[in-house]
């Protein structure tokens, strides 16, 4: 299972998904152009010193990121436009899960490009969950039904 990011535009939420990438052991693609220079500066309040220890793969746009990604398996979209629930879709291992920029989420060609989208069930009074939460949310889900959480060590 990886994790992408569509150009992101807010460096303490990516820092954030990268951390949280590193601690489960997911691979993350950033696909570019982030909206803020993308440097262990902008990024280190948030990823701390776990930056170093992330799959990371950056793309240097949305094609070469489709090539890479084509070969892996299906690419999963986190929306809030979506028809199902993460709790009710049935993620596989070879699962991409794809969160969009803050400000915009994805363009209509990336929602096409989706193999399938997932939307968190909340309170319909709330636009949305900050991204790296709900990142976290469907990132857990989906490592739960394939178990794909890192063993531990008791």
């Amino acid at each position: 299972m990886h994790l992408a990011l569509y150009q992101p535009d807010i460096p303490q939420n990516t820092g954030t998904i990268l951390r949280l990438g590193a601690c489960l052991d997911l691979p993350v693609d950033v696909i570019e152009p982030c909206g803020f220079p993308f440097s262990d500066r902008s990024l280190k309040r948030a990823g701390m010193d776990y930056l170093d220890q992330v799959d990371l793969t950056r793309h240097t746009d949305w094609e070469q990121f489709e090539i890479v990604r084509k070969k892996r398996g299906r690419l999963i979209l986190l929306t809030t436009k979506a028809e199902i629930t993460h709790l009710d879709f049935r993620f596989a291992p070879t699962d991409t899960l794809l969160l969009g920029r803050e400000s915009l989420g994805v363009p209509q060609e990336v929602h096409e490009s989706a193999d399938a989208r997932v939307v968190i069930p909340m309170n319909p009074n709330m636009r949305s969950l900050n991204i790296a939460v709900a990142g976290a949310l469907i990132i857990g889900e989906a490592l739960r039904q394939t178990n794909q959480f890192p063993k531990i060590q008791l």
